[in-house]
């Protein structure tokens, strides 16, 4: 049987290497305030906006951690009225995602405020609101109790479980919260940063809820980042990083949690994993940015409100593709209306249609040059083999193998160009390509390349 960390005589004496992290530290909290910096230099609404995806996709993400997956409009719809968000129509959000939204926020709005177990119980109370974890039934707004048996963490099948580790016993849980509450809300000199890792780290070693635990520990360490930063405002979600990195996650925490006190290899584990979120928030800003830069380009044209709401899921992020049906579906229209406005879409070079046709016909927002340069390399590429047959004379199996292999390359080009962000996406580029496609006997589709000449005049 294996000795925890909470078994050892000196718990929670937490002990690390000062010198070794101090570089990584240093590093880190550099980024960190690069970081606010730049999106405070951002104006009020582009910020706000950037909140808004921050804060959704830390709630997506963390849910995700522990199998769940939310509804991203109800999120999204649900954060914008708890913050006073004008956002257009917004989607009515079911009692899971109100609860976890309701914990988040206050976690990162209400920072200043003490950590409790008035608080904690809350939060727990707002993630589980029917009392039961999937089927069963479960102990809400309270600590575990010795009834539920032991809290394990465990994998495989059954009769041949690993325990990855074992948290107090039921009856420790009182002292041990309230030792973690003293500590959190008390002064102790500790770096803001290396406070949030610590906290992540105890919180679950004692994993005082029969379930909720990640998410509670996510959200405490979302509320001492917020300390850290002296700002409500989220830019960065440390969630949707540990989702990308689990593996590496729950190793370093079994092997601290079946360790000695020295935590060093938690906090670096920690610091790299929040380094890395930090450069995902430029993914958030390049996001923001690019819907700013679409509706200052098309502010002028005549969308109905139906248009508008789609092209804004579109914006947002949208699973799947865009189809006439599913347009239906969000708009809330007929098939024929749907349809209506798709076909003007295409006409104002927002809307491309993909290279399938038929029932699968789909759908993609051309909402920069970037957009239109990859929306015309897959038609090329799709249209490659069928296209290498084309000429005054049957080709041989050789040239039309010559022949196809030169209009992917063509295609191949113009996704380079897109995805190129260091480089200016230019109208010669995508005119010369064209020409060549042309002088091949290869004609893209006339609306799409007409969407594509629009897209990049506007970018210029």
């Amino acid at each position: 049987m294996p000795t925890y960390i909470h078994e050892l005589p000196d718990w929670p004496r937490f002990r690390w290497d000062h010198e070794e992290l101090a570089t990584p530290l240093a590093a880190v909290r550099h980024h960190q305030g690069r970081l606010i910096g730049r999106m405070e230099g951002l104006g009020f609404q582009l910020r706000a906006e950037a909140m808004l995806q921050s804060l959704t996709e830390e709630v997506l993400k963390s849910s995700e951690i522990e199998g769940e997956r939310l509804d991203r409009e109800q999120v999204r719809s649900s954060i914008a009225r708890r913050l006073g968000m004008d956002i257009g129509a917004l989607a009515p959000a079911d009692r899971a995602v109100e609860g976890v939204v309701e914990m988040m926020l206050d976690a990162t709005q209400n920072y200043p405020a003490p950590l409790t177990e008035k608080r904690l119980f809350g939060w727990h109370a707002a993630l589980f609101p029917t009392g039961r974890s999937g089927m069963t039934r479960i102990t809400v707004g309270a600590w575990r109790t010795q009834d539920s048996g032991p809290m394990q963490v465990v994998s495989g099948p059954a009769g041949r479980e690993r325990v990855h580790f074992e948290a107090p016993g039921a009856e420790r849980l009182p002292a041990e919260m309230r030792a973690l509450f003293a500590w959190f809300n008390g002064a102790n000199g500790i770096d803001p940063v290396i406070r949030a890792a610590l906290a992540h780290l105890w919180f679950v070693t004692i994993h005082p809820f029969e379930d909720g635990n990640g998410r509670i520990a996510r959200a405490i360490t979302d509320m001492a980042l917020a300390r850290s930063e002296g700002t409500p405002q989220r830019f960065y979600s440390m969630s949707s990083q540990i989702r990308i990195e689990r593996k590496g996650y729950y190793e370093t925490l079994e092997r601290t949690q079946k360790g000695d006190l020295d935590i060093t290899e938690w906090i670096a584990w920690f610091l790299q994993c929040l380094g890395r979120a930090f450069a995902g928030a430029e993914t958030i800003l390049a996001s923001v940015l690019r819907k700013a830069r679409f509706w200052d380009a098309h502010g002028g044209d005549a969308l109905n409100d139906r248009q508008r709401l789609v092209v804004n899921r579109l914006l947002n992020g949208f699973d799947g593709k865009l189809t006439s049906s599913k347009y239906a579906t969000l708009a809330k229209c007929s098939q024929d209306t749907a349809a209506r406005d798709i076909d003007d879409l295409c006409h104002k070079g927002v809307l491309a249609r993909d290279p399938a046709g038929g029932r699968s016909t789909s759908y993609s927002l051309i909402a920069s040059a970037a957009d239109a340069f990859e929306a015309v390399a897959r038609w090329v590429i799709a249209h490659a083999d069928k296209a290498a047959w084309s000429g005054p004379q049957m080709p041989s199996p050789e040239e039309r193998r010559e022949r196809t292999e030169q209009f992917r390359a063509i295609g191949r080009e113009f996704q380079e160009l897109a995805r190129d962000s260091a480089a200016p996406l230019a109208y010669g580029d995508f005119a010369s390509r064209l020409q060549t496609l042309h002088a091949l006997g290869l004609f893209p589709d006339d609306r799409l390349v007409s969407a594509a000449a629009q897209a990049i005049h506007r970018s210029v």
